[in-house]
């Protein structure tokens, strides 16, 4: 089975009457001279090429990892593990995409939905299993999509200052994605689907990338819905934090400055090995708003996403967002955090919210009488690092009046590890993907979680057929205005609750200096 693209045949299989193509070149390698570039089209190629294995993911590994002491916790990474499945192998030949589709040049004109993978900007890879697009394009016959792209200093060193040819090196791996989108404008006709009608859709780092596209030009026009599953990328890089992060980048590797062109000789196994030098040098820091992240600067990204108000690039785009109850359970494995004490949960909250911290625990123990110190702690630092910063993010943008944005709040627990995960970041991946029973680990399988599944998956397709996630399966969901703050709270049982952090929004926004 084989399909035509732009640059030449790829060859693929088909799986349940879905066909499948892995690793289809979007552009060219970033190697050699090409690395800290914009990215460009690939060469053209002769005959077929098979595209039936996944490709190169963005170097990443660690080579020298801190191990953190008492590691021992409940994990995600441990959850989100499927049987079975290989590590993607990482190389500089990263520029790739797989595509799920039901047809092929068949006149029918299905929703894309280009799926945008975590992990920050840091790591990470649409070559997972746990995003096989199969399910979801047998239930909805719509196009799947994941792509890789740059990432770390090799999508995110801010090399500007150094030499005008690097240029956009502080905000390549946003180009790359830019790049992949102009691809399926280009090409996803003849897989079946419709340029016009094109949803990008992330979680974590993937709805920080959401975010970001929705306030770069060259993105405008290119996608038509976004769906950003516990993104929070209401700032990011400031040029002048960019350029000192590259400073210590090329310290570390021993380059001056005015030899900057040598950074694309490093071998990439040693420059990510300085990327980790550099993010662990950096402290205790966000590494999303100070670490090698998209710089703010002209003209690719001209200002922050939502900061102090929302961007108007793309305003007409509709916008569904939410976030999980607690976030924090998937993103540590430091087992004390699951013991904490009361002495243990002041010094937490304490370092995190400083003379607010006293407040803040008695608020959230009145709303939570029979809390432990850890069920408190996990809470409070879920609102502090994505709830409350989802939720300012939902009121600015409906503040344009523009494309309509929809708010969830998702509080559904697996019951893995003996619960301990409760409603972890990452959670809401399988049941958008339906893929509950493929992601058995995280969500525990069974009829109980498909059932969620199969509302969850049907809204997120209503909501890229449509612009608007309302469909028969769940209650009608209003979309969000400042006053009502109306939510749709995702459980068992699904219901629209205006408001439902009422208290602990206030108070976080105070914190946050969001007022």
């Amino acid at each position: 089975m084989t399909a035509e693209t732009e640059f030449g045949r790829v060859r693929g299989i088909e799986h349940r009457g879905i066909k499948v193509f892995k690793g289809i070149p979007y552009a060219a390698s970033t190697e050699g001279t090409n690395r800290f570039m914009p990215p460009v089209d690939p060469e053209p190629w002769a005959g077929v090429r098979d595209a039936l294995e996944y490709g190169f993911s963005c170097p990443q590994t660690d080579p020298c990892p801190v191990a953190v002491a008492d590691d021992e916790g409940p994990s995600i990474y441990k959850a989100l593990a499927i049987p079975g499945e290989i590590s993607p192998a990482e190389g500089e030949d990263c520029l790739v995409l797989n595509v799920w589709t039901p047809g092929l040049e068949d006149g029918v004109k299905r929703p894309v939905l280009v799926w945008l993978h975590g992990g920050g900007f840091n790591g990470g890879s649409g070559s997972s299993r746990a995003v096989d697009g199969t399910n979801l394009a047998i239930r909805g016959d719509v196009v799947i999509i994941t792509i890789n792209h740059r990432l770390n200093v090799f999508g995110f060193a801010n090399l500007s200052e150094f030499s005008e040819d690097f240029a956009a090196s502080g905000i390549n791996g946003m180009l790359d994605i830019v790049h992949a989108l102009k691809w399926v404008r280009r090409n996803i006709t003849r897989f079946g689907g419709d340029p016009a009608n094109v949803t990008i859709i992330g979680q974590s780092g993937g709805g920080r990338k959401v975010e970001t596209l929705l306030a770069m030009p060259s993105a405008k026009g290119l996608f038509h819905r976004a769906v950003a599953q516990s993104g929070v990328a209401v700032r990011l890089v400031e040029r002048e934090t960019a350029v000192r992060n590259a400073e210590r980048l090329l310290a570390i590797l021993g380059i001056p400055t005015a030899d900057v062109h040598r950074m694309q000789d490093v071998p990439a196994e040693r420059l990510a090995g300085a990327f980790w030098e550099a993010l662990r040098g950096l402290g205790n820091i966000d590494a999303h708003t100070v670490g090698f992240v998209p710089t703010v600067d002209a003209p690719y990204l001209p200002r922050h996403p939502f900061h102090p108000s929302a961007s108007t690039v793309s305003a007409d785009v509709p916008l569904l967002i939410g976030h999980t109850s607690t976030e924090v359970t998937g993103l540590v494995t430091e087992a004390a955090l699951w013991r904490l004490d009361e002495d243990g949960l002041q010094a937490r909250i304490g370092g995190m919210l400083g003379d607010r911290s006293r407040e803040m625990i008695d608020l959230y123990r009145r709303l939570h009488p029979a809390a432990t110190p850890s069920d408190l702690y996990f809470e409070i630092a879920s609102d502090y690092r994505y709830g409350a910063k989802t939720m300012k993010i939902a009121e600015r943008r409906a503040a344009l009046g523009r494309g309509p944005v929809y708010l969830y709040y998702f509080k559904w627990e697996t019951p893995v590890q003996d619960g301990l995960l409760r409603s972890p970041h990452n959670m809401e991946i399988p049941f958008a993907f339906d893929n509950v029973e493929l992601s058995a680990n995280l969500t525990g399988g069974g009829s109980g979680a498909q059932d969620l599944a199969d509302r969850i998956s049907d809204t997120w397709l209503a909501f890229a057929r449509t612009g608007n996630p309302n469909n028969p399966k769940i209650p009608h969901w209003p979309a969000f205005d400042a006053n009502d703050r109306p939510t749709m709270v995702i459980n068992d049982v699904c219901e629209v609750v205006n408001d439902p952090l009422r208290e602990q929004r206030r108070a976080m926004f105070r914190a946050l200096d969001f007022e």
